[in-house]
């Protein structure tokens, strides 16, 4: 399939071929739900810990006698509902640690970068580099584009001018093609790609890594 590339004005400057497999795919929602929740719960630090009857402080001291009381029967102060008590069932420190298969993940961030294509929200941009860090040119680029909601910005290699720039912009987030993913991809409304980022993106989700969970991968690009 082709994409449109526009020039930091927002002109439309031509298209490029892409591979269907990471552009034009059919998106495969239940993998994209998949991936997504697996990253939400392996962000989670699972510290949470409550004290039960056995780690409150108070006596273990019964607090009247069984009978002959005309009360309720009672044990110790520590019980879980007695004021202070313990926690009866509470969370303790776990891992909410998920595995996805890798063919499961590259098909969701597939499913998830077609979606944005179809939908017209993914945008190639070609000559997009600042020398300097300076944000009015990435608000600048945004607002020719017509994006005046949350961003993504994927470039092909780590970009520090780049992010500095766009850093204290209100939901735009600045991506390497290396580190996307379902959540980022599917927490802000436009996805905006260089076209070194399209390459990219082909070479570590496309080609043989689209059908092979143990495809080479492929040599990482640096800023």
């Amino acid at each position: 399939m082709k994409l449109t590339v526009y020039d930091t004005q927002g002109k439309d400057i031509g298209s490029i071929d892409v591979d269907d497999a990471v552009f034009g795919l059919e998106p495969h929602k239940p993998a994209m739900r998949q991936a997504l929740l697996a990253q939400l719960a392996n962000r989670r630090a699972g510290t949470h810990n409550t004290k039960t009857r056995g780690e409150v402080a108070g006596s273990t001291r019964k607090i009247r006698r069984q009978k002959g009381m005309g009360a309720s029967r009672q044990g110790a102060i520590r019980a879980p509902h007695h004021r202070h008590g313990g926690i009866a069932f509470g969370p303790k420190p776990r891992s909410y640690k998920q595995s996805l298969p890798k063919l499961v993940r590259r098909l969701a961030i597939r499913s998830a970068i077609s979606a944005k294509a179809a939908e017209g929200e993914l945008k190639v941009v070609r000559g997009l580099s600042v020398d300097a860090p300076r944000t009015k040119a990435v608000s600048g680029l945004f607002e020719a584009l017509e994006f005046n909601r949350s961003v993504l910005l994927v470039t092909g290699a780590a970009d520090r001018n780049l992010l500095l720039s766009a850093r204290n912009l209100p939901g735009v987030k600045v991506l390497p093609a290396d580190y996307i993913n379902v959540a980022d991809l599917l927490g802000h409304r436009g996805l905006v790609m260089t076209e070194e980022a399209v390459r990219r993106a082909e070479a570590v989700w496309g080609g043989e890594r689209a059908t092979k969970r143990l495809a080479p991968k492929p040599e990482a690009v640096h800023g």
